[in-house]
């Protein structure tokens, strides 16, 4: 821990379990900054004397902690602090570059690469024509090995014929063959995951999430991707800076 955490007090005009109310007490610590990205979180036993709780309600604690993502067990290490990642709006930058900048390991699980026919709505994001073929690689993003977000990124097959060739970083990809995105916009909400994509994320169904889309534009304007990011909440912080005009 980074500073002294208050005393846990029990709050006697709380009705829900104890257990949960000391979560909501270790999940406030964490977004105070008392605990770090990547740091252990005090073993049971050692919570339950610091905290004057027993260990059943220490364990059960962390298990709320886990089941919110904001922990992350290690067998035969322990319990972490999940990463997250502080996102400026106005940077254009890859998954990748973001986490490397922060000191994270990135990480690709592969669902799959393919070309196939651009769907209307690809057709619409990208202003293809029908019969348009695209790349559509669809995988689960890590850092350090922990399930940031799940993402479907489309572009077009002229720009990247073999979508298997795609290696860690699909901008560095880009980069190589000349076809990088230069500027790109960004829309950004909240939804609840489906049964589907709580089992891609490995969450409860329902689990809060941010749904990005992203279109990248060539230097030309001419747009070459499409990117749907499910990104669960509690590991990213977007920051914008706002200026009043003059």
């Amino acid at each position: 821990m980074t500073t002294t955490s208050p005393a846990f007090e029990i709050d006697l005009n709380d009705s829900s379990p104890l257990y949960m109310q000391l979560a909501r007490k270790l999940a406030q610590d964490v977004r105070d900054g008392r605990y770090q990205a990547e740091q252990a979180l005090p073993s049971e036993r050692t919570l339950s004397e610091r905290l004057d709780v027993s260990r059943v309600t220490a364990r059960k604690a962390i298990d709320q902690l886990v089941d919110q993502g904001l922990v992350v067990r290690r067998r035969g290490s322990g319990n972490y602090i999940a990463p997250r990642i502080e996102q400026p709006l106005s940077d254009l930058s890859s998954f990748s570059e973001q986490l490397q900048q922060r000191g994270y390991k990135p990480g690709s699980h592969w669902l799959r690469r393919e070309v196939l026919l651009a769907d209307a709505d690809q057709q619409r994001w990208l202003g293809l024509l029908p019969d348009t073929r695209v790349a559509r690689l669809e995988r689960l993003r890590l850092a350090d090995d922990v399930v940031m977000a799940y993402e479907i990124s489309v572009i077009p097959a002229s720009m990247l014929p073999r979508p298997e060739g795609v290696g860690g970083s699909l901008y560095a990809h880009l980069a190589k063959t000349g076809h990088m995105p230069v500027r790109a916009l960004q829309h950004l909400r909240a939804m609840n995951a489906s049964s589907e994509l709580a089992a891609r994320l490995a969450v409860p169904e329902g689990r809060a999430v941010l749904f990005i889309t992203r279109i990248g534009y060539l230097g030309s304007g001419e747009p070459v991707e499409l990117t749907h990011s499910y990104c669960l909440s509690e590991h990213y912080d977007f920051v914008a800076e706002l200026r009043r005009p003059a």
